[in-house]
């Protein structure tokens, strides 16, 4: 692992709600068999709110910008309607913060700006299946190109200050680093993974029973044709609705409790190179392929003293960041208009 703290996780993890970036837009990126979180029934949503929520030394936030934030930070989970308004004010307040290391940040000349922003749009629009998934990820925040433009300026003109004013300015001893190790044994203790691919053949949650039956009887004949040699990879890119289906299917490794039950037992009770048989769980028909099985261990302090570092460092930088954002806000301006 990379043992230099990135600006960018950063912003994401703090500042989420204003630096957009493509790897939020998780609906095209995450593996539909990841298991959903549960949430109560609630109660339908107040009216939208409209206009400004606030100013920042006479720049406006706008309501558009708190539902965009929210949206993002809440990843489709939905917040009980006697919650709204406190997670309203905790949103408002990071964009607040956001606004603040902007301004600082839109004082300095960033070279190539112009050229970095297209990159990076280029990078993003390449994680989306077609030109439409795109457009609907961005309408779906109440963007337009235009619009993620301007945000992919702010990331990168943040990422930048951040990256020059605090991450260059922060070390972490190697004793600490090794102090933290000893300190939190129970951290590094790995449990079985596993590495697997999966077809699936999605149906949605209201389905009929006529196609629910399609969908199984396509799962069945590409299970025949696995069984006559196929290829898995192949099969995966070509008919399977999950967006793992352009790596082949390949789900990465992960341990127990990261899938829904169902998809869990079948992989973990397979051995690598072994095929399952149909496996259904909420989001269709699956056909899962184990590729890999690593044992549980303990990591040794070499092998995670990287990653600790970054921690240490992250920790820091946060630290570094909040008490910047507490003398600005001292002197600036700041108007809440969120009731």
């Amino acid at each position: 692992m990379h043992n230099r703290f990135s600006a960018g996780r950063f912003i994401s993890g703090l500042l989420i709600a204003v630096v957009v970036s493509f790897g939020n837009f998780a609906s095209a990126a995450e593996p539909e068999a990841k298991k959903e979180t549960a949430v109560a029934p609630v109660s339908p949503a107040p009216a939208q709110l409209q206009g400004a929520v606030a100013r920042v030394n006479g720049s406006t936030i706008d309501a558009t910008e708190l539902r965009r934030a929210k949206k993002i930070l809440l990843r489709g989970q939905t917040v009980p309607v006697d919650k709204q308004a406190a997670i309203d004010k905790q949103v408002v307040e990071q964009l607040i913060s956001a606004e603040l290391l902007y301004q600082a940040a839109a004082k300095q000349e960033v070279p190539d700006l112009e050229k970095q922003i297209d990159a990076k749009l280029v990078q993003g629009k390449a994680r989306f299946k077609d030109e439409q998934d795109f457009k609907k990820a961005i309408a779906d925040l109440e963007m337009n190109e235009r619009d993620l433009r301007e945000y992919t300026r702010r990331d990168l003109l943040i990422s930048r200050f951040v990256e020059t004013s605090f991450v260059t300015k922060v070390a972490v001893p190697e004793e600490e680093v090794r102090s933290f190790y000893d300190k939190n044994q129970d951290k590094f203790k790995r449990d079985e993974t596993i590495r697997a691919s999966h077809i699936l053949i999605g149906t949605d949650a209201k389905a009929t029973a006529d196609e629910k039956k399609k969908a199984r009887e396509k799962a069945e004949k590409l299970k025949k044709e696995l069984t006559g040699g196929a290829d898995f990879a192949a099969l995966a890119k070509g008919n399977s609705t999950c967006p793992s289906a352009p790596q082949g299917g390949d789900l990465g490794f992960f341990g127990k409790g990261q899938m829904v039950p169902a998809f869990e037992k079948a992989a973990y009770a397979l051995k690598p190179g072994e095929i399952s048989d149909i496996v259904e769980t909420q989001f269709g028909y699956h056909i899962i392929k184990l590729t890999e099985k690593k044992p549980a261990e303990h990591a040794e302090f070499k092998d995670v003293k990287a990653k600790i570092e970054e921690y240490l460092k992250g920790q820091k930088v946060n630290a570094a960041i909040q008490k910047y954002l507490e003398e600005a806000r001292k002197t600036a301006k700041i108007e809440v208009l969120l009731k």
